[in-house]
């Protein structure tokens, strides 16, 4: 596969394109992102799906543009794909023999169930595991799901619903009756899934939605990928949201403008969706088809799926950031040995080993930005960077030790900052971040393999080293364990 790849999406509403660039075989990262709102959709519906003159030509421009993009990022390989307004168009053809003929881009039109695909493999891929989940991803012209537990995808499902084309059929005649008789009559197609436990959002409606949420309840960390809520908490927001009388209150309830005209139709979606089915919580994901036409052409040979154990972010991170990976080897083996020893005397629960270990093995990668702030922007590194398959809990946790990593505990302003997203014992961090300091400062001297042995009874650890190693015991003995009397020692 090419190293830097665009993946271009015609939707019915708006056109993006991503550009990602790989840093190792299944690790890649966001290069550039860019969006048009060209409507291609626009009074389609109201034409039987014709698609008009000015909206084809805006998207012809906007395309244009795009291939233009691609090309100053010397991107190899082009995906375009196109989803229900041209599928739904009988004069699709015009338009897409104009765009191979004069921009020399192949468009290829997907059919709903494959749309409904990629945006589940994206969801199985790049968010932290789901069991009995419900993806739905509302677009302009339709609405997409898929069951997914864990990793596998099926029962997925095209239904002719979308934010434009209920605008321009019902709510541009304040038809609201016959918008919610339409959108239930499509839903008696959907089949029956029991044992649904999360709804997970994708697209632009759905993003618009929680994004609104994250910021009117206040939430500490800006990052939608991952965001999670209570089925509560949605259908109150829903309920409101259908209610607001103009953009006025559209805007008190934290809704750009760019959404003014499509955003209730999609609520009105939503909310009859979450009326037919049983779930407990919601999951939004910033992902969707763009990215499932990607991991489709880089997992192609895995079955649509990442290795198992394996993490992209993780290893974009250290392809990026860790120069060097034999400290940081180190530093992990050393910091899960330290835990093996010392969770039970310090009470810590063993689903902690797997997120202290990745603390540690990012823990260097700040130091290439700037050695003197290396904490700092490791700990911003994490919160940016470690964007897939992680939970906001974990990634809070995560990054939270990398920063106070070495010589320090959490400060208590910090800890209250984000005490909706880190463990409620407040002994469980402190006892994380002693260990990993811990095992930076045994590894002060910098050994080319770990050059000592552990052992740990009753409080107290003791290394036992063939060489004096002044340095190290120096680093430890400025270290502070809150909380639990916690002695090291040192002998021959």
């Amino acid at each position: 596969m090419a190293k830097r790849v665009a993946i271009i999406d015609i939707g019915s509403n708006s056109v993006r394109m991503v550009v990602y660039e790989k840093t190792s075989r299944y690790a890649f990262h966001l290069l550039h992102e860019e969006k048009s709102k060209v409507r291609i959709a626009q009074d389609a519906y109201k034409h039987n799906g014709e698609l008009q003159a000015t909206p084809m030509q805006r998207t012809f421009d906007a395309l244009s543009d795009f291939l233009s993009i691609a090309n100053s990022f010397k991107v190899r390989k082009i995906l375009c794909v196109a989803t229900s307004a041209l599928r739904d168009a009988p004069n699709k053809q015009e338009f897409i023999q104009k765009v191979k003929h004069k921009l020399k881009l192949n468009i290829k039109v997907i059919s709903g169930e494959k749309e409904a695909y990629f945006g589940a493999i994206a969801c199985a891929n790049l968010l932290p595991q789901q069991k009995n989940a419900l993806s739905i991803d509302i677009g302009g012209g339709s609405t997409e799901f898929a069951f997914i537990d864990e990793d596998n995808v099926s029962h997925t499902i095209s239904l002719n619903l979308g934010t434009v084309r209920l605008k321009e059929l019902y709510f541009d005649k304040e038809d609201i009756e016959g918008a919610t008789e339409y959108i239930d009559k499509e839903l008696e197609k959907f089949p029956e899934i029991s044992k649904l436990t999360t709804l997970i959002g994708i697209g632009g409606t759905f993003r618009a939605i929680s994004n609104a949420i994250l910021k009117e309840s206040l939430y500490p960390l800006n990052k939608i990928h991952g965001f999670e809520y209570s089925i509560k908490t949605f259908k109150e927001y829903l309920k409101r949201l259908l209610k607001a009388k103009d953009e006025t209150e559209l805007h008190a309830l934290f809704i750009k403008s760019n959404r003014y005209d499509v955003i209730k139709p999609g609520t009105l979606i939503l909310q009859r969706v979450i009326n037919k089915i049983s779930i407990d919580h919601i999951i939004t994901s910033g992902v969707g088809v763009r990215e499932g036409v990607y991991l489709s052409d880089l997992l192609r040979s895995s079955k649509h799926k990442f290795p198992h154990n394996y993490n992209t972010s993780v290893r974009y991170i250290l392809d990026s950031y860790v120069q060097d990976k034999a400290f940081s080897n180190n530093l992990t083996a050393l910091v899960k040995k330290i835990f093996d020893l010392s969770a039970e005397y310090f009470g810590i629960d063993y689903k902690y080993r797997r997120l202290l270990s990745i603390a540690a093995k990012l823990y260097p990668a700040g130091s290439s930005v700037h050695f003197y702030s290396q904490n700092k922007h490791t700990y911003y590194i994490i919160q940016s960077a470690l964007e897939y398959g992680f939970s906001h809990q974990e990634i809070m946790l995560i990054s939270t030790l990398a920063k106070y990593a070495k010589n320090k505990l959490p400060s208590d302003t910090h800890l209250q900052l984000y005490a909706k997203l880190l463990p409620d014992n407040v002994h469980t961090i402190h006892s994380l971040s002693y260990m990993l300091s811990l095992s930076i400062a045994l590894l002060s001297h910098r050994p080319r393999n770990i050059d000592f042995e552990m052992q740990f009874s009753k409080g107290e650890l003791q290394v036992i080293s063939k060489r004096k190693t002044y340095i190290t015991q120096t680093a430890v003995a400025k270290l502070e364990c809150k909380d639990k009397q916690f002695k090291v020692t040192f002998s021959n």
